[in-house]
């Protein structure tokens, strides 16, 4: 067995694809023995990038595209979400919501934990021709930190991973009224990426691994044993039949229709970071992304 060590950034029900390859036994069949740990702060994935205690890094594509150009160099392998799993909240139910109504409020942005949350919903923003700074946006702190304030009264709504968006909302704390997966169209938020000189020692590794997690995409309905007894094994204490609602709201979106890269979504994404002035001009897709490991992929696929 070739063993695949992996750092992410999280531990979060967006990530499932990768639990249950390993819970269904896809990574021993194909020879790997993959052990992945979550890291607090998540900034720690690059030190043990850089270290050598991770093989792979498993977070957002904007880190990447961020220090590319700089050192570490990252190179990114293959893709875990195809769009991007959150959701803003208001405490205040909007008909007919749109993202213009967010003029004048103030919301909170999660930011602990990267910059996707505010980044690519003020992208959103502008795409329908507004001006970001025409929303108050509270951010740069956790999640946790966020909900405590919102709950406490600060804010008019909070921008969620879909699962925390809906447990708040059962809790009546207010209501969804946007999710990102239907109007926010494709993204490629969460990537496998390693060190750039380290990609053809992995590579066959790295091939194996990415079949096997485009496989589990295959059977992620909240139906599936394997995927209860991964909700049940990880999150034990959250409501199952909410956690199964937020399943099959993600299992009947885009979110895990491919491991293999969209361009023109990469290259919407870096744009957004550009025009956010979070990198000084955007990389192109072939500077961040090794295809080989997907190519096979998509034609299995199509």
């Amino acid at each position: 067995m070739d063993a695949l060590r992996i750092s992410a950034t999280a531990n979060g029900q967006n990530y499932l694809p990768e639990y249950v390859a390993d819970a269904a036994g896809l990574f021993e069949k194909a020879g790997l023995t993959v052990v992945a740990r979550a890291k607090d702060p998540w900034t720690g994935v690059l030190d043990d990038l850089v270290s050598g205690e991770a093989d792979l890094a498993l977070g957002g594509i904007w880190v990447p595209g961020m220090l590319y150009g700089a050192e570490p160099r990252l190179t990114v392998v293959c893709q875990l979400n195809h769009q991007f799993p959150m959701a803003i909240v208001l405490r205040e139910d909007i008909p007919a919501f749109d993202l213009a109504q967010l003029r004048g409020m103030t919301i909170l942005a999660p930011g602990a934990g990267g910059s996707a949350p505010y980044a690519f919903t003020a992208g959103l923003i502008r795409e329908q021709g507004i001006d970001p700074r025409d929303v108050t946006f509270i951010r740069d702190l956790s999640t946790r930190m966020l909900l405590d304030m919102y709950r406490a009264g600060t804010g008019d709504g909070i921008i969620l991973d879909l699962t925390s968006a809906a447990q708040l909302q059962a809790a009546g704390g207010g209501t969804i009224v946007f999710r990102h997966l239907e109007a926010g169209g494709i993204m490629p938020n969460s990537v496998y990426y390693c060190l750039a000189d380290r990609v053809d020692e992995l590579a066959d590794r790295i091939s194996r691994f990415s079949a096997c997690i485009a496989e589990a995409m295959t059977r992620m309905s909240a139906d599936d044993p394997v995927v209860r007894a991964v909700l049940a094994e990880r999150w034990p204490d959250a409501d199952q039949e909410l956690l199964r609602s937020v399943q099959a709201e993600l299992a009947a979106s885009q979110v895990w229709a491919s491991a293999a890269f969209d361009p023109a979504a990469v290259g919407r994404w870096m744009g957004i970071l550009a025009d956010e002035k979070m990198v000084p001009t955007a990389p192109a897709f072939e500077d961040l992304v090794d295809t080989r490991f997907t190519r096979d992929l998509v034609a299995a696929r199509a």
